[in-house]
This record gives C-alpha cells, sequence and structure tokens, in this order.
C-alpha cells in the first residue's frame, strides 16, 4: 500500500477533521520555532548581495490551520532577520505548499486572504500589495510526495517539515509469508511483540525513503540552503527501547477487541501495516553522511505529552467536556483514518475510535505518556 493512494488528514472542518483535532501538531510546530528562525537568518547572513527571490517550501503542510500559520511564521522570521541585519528583503517569496494529492487543500487556500492580511498588519505593510513590506508573496499548492522531486533545479532557499517525516512513502515490503499470511501478527505497526524481519522491514524502508528525500532537495535546493526537519521518533537504536509504537499497539489492541467479538476478521488485522516509523538521531545521521549533499548544523529533541497542545483552545466547549482518551481519539482519528478506511472500511470506524478513547483514557491515568519528538537542522553543502 503506497500513501500516495490512501493517506490524508481527514478533511474539512468537521469533528473528525483535522483542522479541528491538531492541537498536538500545533504544539510541536512552536518547538520548532526556533530552528527555523536561526536557519532562515543564516540563509542572510550567508549571503554578501540581498536575496532577490526566495523559495520556501512547506513540506506535507496538510490542512487547516496549521498549514499557514507555519508559513507566517517563516514570512515574519524573514522579515526580523533582515530588519535585524539592516538588509533589504527579497522582494518576492515564493511560499510552497506541498503534501500529498489526495490533501484539502481547498481549505489551505480558503485561509489565504486572512494570512496575507495578518503578514500585511504584523509588518505594517500596504494591505493592497498582498504582501509584507513591499514584497509580494506568491502561494502554490505543490502536490506530490515529498520522496521524490517537487521543485525546479536550485530553487529553493528554505524547507520546512513538521509532523510528517515519520510517515513512510508504504507499507514495507517483506511483512508477509509465501502463503500471503501476515508476518506481524496482531500487531499494525512495529511493537515488543514484532519479529525482527518487519524491525529490518520498516527500517529498510526508511533508510530508502529518507535517502529519496535528501537527494531531491540536493538537486533543488541552492548552496548553502537550509531544511528543518521536525517529526516523531525514538531516543535510542532500540526501536523497543521505549514507547514511541505504543498509541499504534492499543489501537491493535481496540482492533483484537472487536475481532474478539466477530466485528472485524483476524485476518483483516494481521495483513493490515501502518507505514508509519520512528526515526533515530543515530539512523537519520548516517543516511545524511551516505547521501553527502548535507551537513548536520544542528539537532535537538523533545518530549510532548499525548494531550500537550490539546487546551489551546480553552473556549471550545465540546472539546473541554472531552476526556483526555477522547481527544487523543480524535486526534488519531483525524491523521489516521484514511487508510483504515481503505482497509477495514468506514462502517466500523466510530465503534473503532470509541473502544480506542477507552483504551489511551485508561493508559494515562496510570502513565504520563509521552512522544519522542526530533528536530534537525541541516545545510546545502553543493
Amino acid at each position: 500500500m503506497e500513501t500516495v493512494e490512501t493517506l490524508h488528514m481527514n478533511k474539512g472542518a468537521g469533528e473528525t477533521s483535522y483542522a479541528m483535532n491538531s492541537f498536538i501538531q500545533r504544539k510541536i510546530i512552536t518547538l520548532t520555532k526556533e530552528a527555523t528562525e536561526k536557519a532562515i537568518m543564516e540563509i542572510l547572513c550567508s549571503r554578501r548581495e540581498p536575496i532577490m527571490k526566495m523559495g520556501i517550501a512547506d513540506l506535507g503542510c496538510s490542512s487547516g490551520p496549521n498549514a499557514l500559520r507555519v508559513m507566517s511564521e517563516i514570512v515574519e522570521a524573514i522579515y526580523a532577520a533582515s530588519n535585524m541585519l539592516d538588509r533589504p528583503a527579497p522582494k518576492e517569496l515564493m511560499l510552497y505548499m506541498n503534501d500529498l494529492f489526495t490533501n484539502d487543500f481547498n481549505n489551505v487556500f480558503a485561509s489565504l486572504p486572512s494570512f496575507h492580511k495578518r503578514i500585511s498588519r504584523k509588518n505594517g505593510d500596504d494591505s493592497r500589495n498582498n504582501g509584507y513590506f513591499g514584497s509580494n508573496c506568491f502561494v502554490s499548492a505543490v502536490p506530490g510526495t515529498f520522496y521524490g522531486r517537487l521543485f525546479p533545479t536550485k530553487s529553493i532557499h528554505f524547507v520546512h517539515s513538521s509532523s510528517s517525516i515519520h510517515w513512510l512513502s508504504r507499507v514495507p515490503s517483506g511483512l508477509e509469508d509465501k502463503n500471503g499470511k501476515g508476518l506481524n501478527k496482531g500487531n499494525i505497526s512495529i511493537s515488543k511483540k514484532s519479529p525482527n524481519c518487519v524491525l529490518e522491514a520498516y527500517s529498510q524502508q526508511f533508510k530508502n525513503d529518507f535517502s529519496c528525500l535528501l537527494e531531491s532537495r540536493s538537486q533543488e535546493m541552492v548552496y548553502g540552503g537550509r531544511m528543518v526537519l521536525s517529526f516523531l521518533g525514538r531516543q535510542s537504536m532500540d526501536h523497543t527501547s521505549s514507547n514511541c509504537y505504543y498509541q499504534w499497539e492499543l489501537l491493535a489492541n481496540a482492533l483484537m477487541t472487536m475481532v474478539s467479538e466477530g466485528l472485524v476478521e483476524e485476518e483483516k488485522v494481521d495483513s493490515f501495516n501502518t507505514p508509519y516509523y520512528a526515526s533515530c538521531y543515530e539512523e537519520l545521521k548516517t543516511e545524511i553522511e551516505k547521501e553527502g549533499s548535507f551537513m548536520v548544523y544542528s539537532h535537538e529533541a523533545y518530549e510532548v505529552d499525548w494531550d500537550d497542545g490539546m487546551y489551546l483552545q480553552s473556549d471550545n466547549d465540546i472539546l473541554g467536556a472531552m476526556s483526555k482518551g477522547e481527544r487523543f481519539s480524535r486526534t488519531m482519528r483525524a491523521g489516521v483514518e484514511s487508510i483504515l478506511k481503505y482497509h477495514f472500511g468506514n462502517h466500523i470506524m466510530d465503534e473503532l475510535f470509541q473502544r480506542y478513547a477507552i483504551l489511551v483514557e485508561d493508559h494515562l491515568s496510570k502513565t504520563r505518556a509521552k512522544f519522542f519528538n526530533l528536530i534537525i537542522s541541516l545545510v546545502k553543502r553543493h
């Protein structure tokens, strides 16, 4: 199963949409802001002459308020850095919003008027320009997988990606035996019960994908360009050393309760695996050095609570009345429902995520569950 065909965040602005249930992702974006600002400053500092036209790409922009929030912060960082350096800002900003073909780009671009107003007001520009401080911002959708070419050669100065690189281009091959039976029995992702062949298959798929991402960006980015990638990962080379996949184990448990009641076929669960991989810094560094086009400028990691950021909209009465388990269940549903529907059908979704919410609530009552988020800043060598 290739993600280009099946993976997208839930569309629209309904109660199970990504737009209404992406608070954890918003929190992660705030953690990336400092690395982004440093990268922008370094890009502008490294050039003797002012940049006249600057290409900026957000890989895996998705939809909802987070998408243009990122671009707004990048534009503001360019403005602030230009002021600090006492240099003219780029005359034109080419802002590329990338995600898979099935992404809800209509939702993104419906917010463009407010985006232009925000950056114009923030930077004291005449709103008639639809730009900022005398510049023009040209926003474009670039549908397609970031594990391949997306942009013209040497056209991009800065690449940003948040909460996206942990998605693989496809479910790894080699997860079935010669008779087509699933080898990751009772699981839907890597778990402590997964056989070594499953771990190796996921690891190899990640290496293939990440090297493709680096090779593609190396052709598209200018010398000295910067890339800031933020995504869910793990703390060590040992896949089972932490609970970096536990959100998937609980979802598998919810599915297996439905199997026990005859609501889902066990073979259906055994044949389903998520295109998700939590990498560690050592793996990333190895692939970066092997590809050779980029140098690691900095890297850092943060722990993020499963329910972190869910209270950012305190005026949302519906969210306020929900349990932690229900809120986290909605967050997961907004991100993974598309691939579950593709395999299991739409008819079990409500029941599945109700059961999942109960399991998550029980887990959170016993422990402070956390994600491990990696942020890595890269510089284009040549």
